[in-house]
């Protein structure tokens, strides 16, 4: 009986927190969907494909890539970073059934690569690079949206590289949208900004998310712009294609030309694609865990699969390669998302919208959409995090600022290659400072110097140590100690051996202390090693 009540109640436990999620993720996911429906759609058309595939995507990304992962907060989609691999890959293969042939195949790289363990990977990234990252997405959310917000539509909504397709960039895009903004769309994004400031500080109010009181909003001023001089025009609202059927749904699904599969070309673009999506997605991964108000850990591994699954499928029906992207997570975790559920019932959103009301999405500006996403480049961004880092020491704050500026002024992958290396370069400069400890003690007129080597001695060692050795004066005593030491590597006991060897035409007497000829990686125990595959 006992044993009953312990299985119900841990049923009622269950329920309960279902419950209590649900409130927070059924309305988190129509933030999501509202900010997911441009992006998606922008993307497709940047990317050369047609609209539906964009469409068709995002619904992949959230019901099924989501159904899979451990993340609980991540939202996968069509990005922006890969649009131009995808221009160019329609382009260089000539049919889109060919391209999508090569989206299945970089799907199944993908699995292969988390079932090897490849998402570790994911685990090297220096905190540093990813919270600049994360500032540096913000900050281009609030310089690409601008224009939106003004009313200037020249580049595809949700671009986030620097040089846009309309020959413009970034900075110069703001430049000539302050030149030719529009009356309506500023009202708009001006009053959709203050909505969602002050909307969440009304307790009994904000039962009611704030996105989707800026959308009633921004519907209902479109309207009242109508038949004036200020209206809005077609390239200013969302354009989800709109079906006439359940038929004309199904015809415009597309399936890959698997005849190609033979295709030199065709396999070099899906290992482009599973690289850099792969990259992007444990790149996001990470900056979501960063954000997470629970601070809870992604298994990377599960995700590379669950990504891996998602570009199969998504290949096979006519979408575009997808990956966990950051602009649609950040938006889940501001509005308040708590668990996967969250990102499924978004997608169902955008496939449930494509069937029965496209007419009615149609009447949502761009311009409320760009102050949902303005606020949430502002939280990215938050003046707290550059005097958090400020305080971290320059070892941390110079990376950081340089991958903003790096991602602002080049692309996500290049930005973050260029933090890593700078980052790297903080990390060889520490190691060479402190690569072990050392004392010297006086003996009548001899020197006898103590070198007690750290319990982890890497190859990032190498250097420091020869530097040290070669200073020694003449006439000394040196005992190298290891009695600490877990780990010497084989380039560090080199050193040490050719050292000992050579020492004596300086006069120098070198005591090796517990330090063997050969050393073995120290293994991780049963259960670290389970959390990791995981």
């Amino acid at each position: 009986m006992e044993n009953g009540n312990s299985v119900f109640s841990r049923f009622e436990v269950k329920k309960y927190i279902l419950k209590k999620n649900l409130k927070k993720d059924l309305p988190s996911s129509i933030v999501v969907f509202l900010v997911a429906l441009p992006l998606c759609l922008g993307i497709a058309l940047a990317s050369g494909a047609p609209l539906f595939a964009g469409i068709i995507t995002g619904v992949i990304g959230g019901i099924i890539v989501s159904s899979i992962s451990g993340s609980q907060l991540s939202v996968s989609g069509p990005a922006a970073g890969l649009t131009a691999i995808v221009l160019g890959a329609i382009s260089q293969l000539g049919t889109y059934e060919t391209f999508l042939l090569a989206v299945v195949i970089a799907g199944v790289i993908q699995l292969i690569l988390g079932i090897l363990k490849g998402g570790m990977i994911g685990n090297y990234f220096p905190s540093s690079v990813i919270e600049g990252m994360l500032a540096a997405i913000g900050l281009t959310l609030i310089l690409k949206q601008f224009p939106h917000a003004l009313g200037i539509h020249s580049d595809f909504f949700g671009d986030e590289s620097f040089f846009q397709g309309d020959h413009e960039n970034t900075f110069s895009a703001i430049t000539a949208a302050m030149s030719h903004f529009g009356l309506a769309a500023i009202v708009i994004s001006g009053l959709s900004i203050a909505v969602l400031v002050l909307w969440p500080k009304f307790k009994k109010l904000s039962t009611v998310p704030a996105p989707l009181v800026v959308v009633a909003l921004g519907v209902g001023l479109a309207i009242a712009f109508k038949g004036t001089n200020y209206a809005l025009d077609g390239a200013q609202m969302v354009a989800i294609p709109v079906v006439n059927g359940f038929s004309e749904f199904i015809g415009l699904f597309t399936t890959p030309d698997f005849s190609q599969i033979s295709n030199g070309k065709v396999w070099m673009v899906a290992g482009t694609i599973a690289i850099v999506a792969s990259l992007e997605t444990l790149l996001s991964l990470e900056a979501i865990d960063k954000i997470d108000p629970i601070k809870r850990v992604s298994p990377t591994n599960r995700e590379l699969i669950a990504q891996g699954a998602g570009n199969i499928v998504s290949g096979l029906v006519g979408g575009l390669p997808m990956t966990s992207v950051i602009v649609r997570s950040s938006a889940n975790v501001n509005a308040g998302g708590r668990t996967k559920m969250s990102a499924v019932f978004h997608g169902c959103w955008l496939l449930l919208s494509l069937l029965f009301i496209p007419g009615l999405i149609n009447m949502i500006p761009l311009a409320c959409l760009a102050a949902i996403l303005l606020v949430t480049g502002y939280k990215l961004t938050r003046i707290a995090l550059f005097k958090h880092m400020y305080h971290k020491g320059w070892d941390q704050f110079i990376p950081f600022v340089v991958t903003i500026i790096a991602v602002l002024l080049t692309d996500l992958l290049k930005g973050v290659a260029i933090g890593m290396l700078l980052s790297i370069f903080f990390l060889l400069r520490t190691n060479m400072r402190n690569p072990f400890f050392y004392r010297i003690k006086e003996e009548g007129d001899k020197k006898n110097l103590r070198i007690t080597l750290a319990e982890e001695v890497s190859f990032l060692n190498k250097a420091a140590i020869q530097v040290v050795l070669t200073e020694l004066p003449k006439e000394t005593n040196v005992t190298i100690d290891g009695t600490n030491s877990r780990y010497i590597d084989p380039d560090v006991l080199e050193t040490i051996f050719n050292y000992k060897h050579n020492a004596y035409t300086k006069g120098i007497i070198v005591d090796l202390v517990n330090i063997k000829d050969h050393y073995s990686v120290p293994k991780l125990n049963n259960k670290i090693i389970e959390e990791i595959n995981n």
